[in-house]
């Protein structure tokens, strides 16, 4: 039986290594594998940098386009070379703050015409920057012009911005380097056949103050970036601009805290000569990698915690299904005999009488109260059975009456007498008499009792006594039953109410039960909101306590008594 058992164990743990435990152990291993490449690979901050990139490249698409708006719009109120320039041109600053200067080059008459913000030309450090860039204009642009107006030209027919752009750079006000946008353009409404020029110098103040950090904020809000799936949270990218041939930002977005961009990329159009740049404030790239695949393993270890947990739970879950299923056919195997027992004493007995057998009036006396007792032993066992049967399937009903609790104890134990002196026990009853009515049910108070004092007939060797106490303390009705039997070790005796379990000593396995006495004992004093509970020492002896509490609706009564009366 011990190797069937230890097969069924080990089929079933074999089981569920292979339905559960390979499959996990597979997830976990592959998720594992997975991390430590994208740590080794670097994949977090590959994905963050080509955000970078992408934010970047939007980022000079949207300026690029903000400019060719702006011009668009210069270019319609531009002069032609047969108007008053020189008031065209000054009408065009007026109307457009954004810029400096306007000029236009006029290659029939080879008229250089210049007009330039009054105000930006105070500073004489700024005047003297600003005829040095107009003096190198005004040299290679009529050379230049014939052949830019071609270019010009060809790129109208295909509907591209017919606009050629550079970035110069000149020294600001406090020495500082600072970038200007020279844009040229053909002027509105001219022949083809005539050849001319307009331009117009950016403002630097309004590029570094104005222009590129609105611009950055909003491509920043548009794109709204985050290093864990581009929603922006506690990371927030910040956005700078710099001349190419220095390191110090000439613009930069709201929240920029210093330091060295993560990604940097030039200006390809609209803007020669400048770099933008990107990072994450107050943080790095590398940093918000490293913090990904760690808090990625943190989760993968609670993941693989809680795994094993679920799998250790199905494990014992289980293992107490074919505990509980083994208890099951001993319960069957140990009820078929009990039930065998009586039954072929019946019979036999009754086939004797049958056959006229028996001469003594005595014998027959004898025969006629062993079958009686056999029936009542055969009796008792259904009971308990189908007891059982309706509290697990949830359909017990109790009859609750007012009952004369001692009177019922000592009927009980006055109907069971015989049995117990007949199996050699001495035997004592102590009732209180200050024992008041309680609403039980008789039978199943009756039943309760039967079982403990069943069970200490079973399982006593040497010393065979059996006392049964009935008495009031703290507010409730004590009923015990103690015997000099085998006792119950302490590990199991917080096992023993539970249904079909059944202590390890030898005696108790060669002693045929069903295992359900004290399970069915527990259920019927819960259900009359009292508690069952054991003391015992092993090879000491055990006392049961059953503890129902007195009803609340009755009249106090004075609780003086708080141990078992003497005998």
């Amino acid at each position: 039986m011990s190797k069937k058992r230890w097969n069924e164990r080990t089929r079933m743990l074999l089981t569920l290594q292979l339905a559960i435990i390979l499959p996990a152990a597979a997830i976990i291993g592959f998720t594992l594998w997975n991390l430590r490449s994208i740590q080794r690979d670097k994949a977090i901050e590959a994905a963050i940098h080509r955000d970078f990139l992408y934010v970047t490249k939007i980022a000079e698409k949207k300026m690029v386009e903000k400019l060719r708006g702006t011009l668009a719009e210069i270019r319609k109120e531009f002069p032609c070379p047969d108007d008053n320039v020189p008031a065209g041109l000054e009408k065009v600053l007026r109307d457009n703050p954004q810029i400096s200067t306007a000029f236009l080059y006029n290659h029939k008459t080879n008229t250089f015409t210049v007009r330039a913000r009054p105000e930006r030309l105070e500073d004489p450090a700024v005047k003297s920057e600003n005829k040095r860039i107009m003096e190198g204009i005004s040299k290679w642009l009529p050379m230049e012009t014939k052949s830019m107006l071609e270019k010009l030209r060809e790129m109208e027919k295909k509907d591209q911005p017919p606009y050629y752009m550079f970035t110069e750079v000149m020294s600001g006000p406090d020495k500082k380097p600072l970038p200007i946008t020279v844009a040229l353009f053909t002027p509105p409404e001219i022949g083809s056949q005539r050849v001319a020029m307009g331009g117009v110098i950016s403002d630097p103040n309004y590029l570094r103050n104005e222009f590129f950090p609105k611009m950055l904020d909003s491509v920043l809000a548009y794109t709204s970036m985050d290093p864990n799936k581009h929603k922006n949270t506690d990371n927030q990218a910040v956005m700078m601009i710099r001349l190419r041939r220095e390191n110090e930002p000439i613009a930069v977005s709201s929240g920029w805290d210093g330091g060295k961009p993560e990604v940097e990329r030039s200006f390809e159009e609209g803007f020669p000569g400048l770099v933008m740049g990107v990072k994450y404030k107050g943080t790095t790239v590398a940093a918000i990698g490293q913090q990904f695949v760690t808090y990625n393993f943190i989760i993968l270890g609670c993941l693989s915690l809680l795994m094993a947990a679920g799998i250790w739970l199905t494990w014992r879950n289980v293992s107490r299904e074919m505990a509980l299923a083994r208890l099951k056919s001993d319960f069957v195997a140990n009820v078929s005999h009990e039930l065998r027992t009586p039954l072929s004493l019946i019979r036999l007995y009754a086939e004797t009488l049958e056959l006229g057998r028996l001469t003594s009036p005595d014998k027959f006396g004898e025969y006629y109260r062993i079958i009686r007792k056999e029936s009542e032993r055969l009796s008792a066992l259904i009971n308990n059975i189908l007891d059982f049967s309706r509290i697990e399937a949830g359909r017990k009903e109790y009859e609750f009456k007012e009952t004369d609790i001692a009177l019922l104890v000592h009927n009980t134990l006055e109907s069971y007498r015989y049995q117990i002196e007949q199996n050699g026990f001495s035997f004592e009853e102590r009732i209180a008499e200050d024992i008041p009515p309680l609403k039980v049910d008789r039978e199943a108070i009756a039943r309760s009792l039967l079982n403990l004092v069943n069970n200490a007939l079973k399982y006593s060797r040497d010393q065979k006594y059996i006392g049964v106490n009935l008495y009031r303390a703290n507010g409730s009705i004590k009923l015990e039953v103690i015997d000099k039997g085998i006792g119950i070790p302490t590990a199991e005796q917080s096992k023993i109410f539970e249904k079909f379990y059944r202590v390890g000593d030898p005696l108790v396995h060669n002693t045929k039960g069903s295992g359900l006495g004290l399970s069915l004992v527990r259920c019927i004093v819960q259900a009359h909101g009292g508690q069952v509970f054991v003391e015992s020492n092993p090879g000491k002896g055990s006392k049961f306590v059953i503890s129902l509490p007195i009803q609340m609706n009755r009249p106090p009564q004075a609780d003086t008594s708080t141990s078992p009366p003497a005998a």
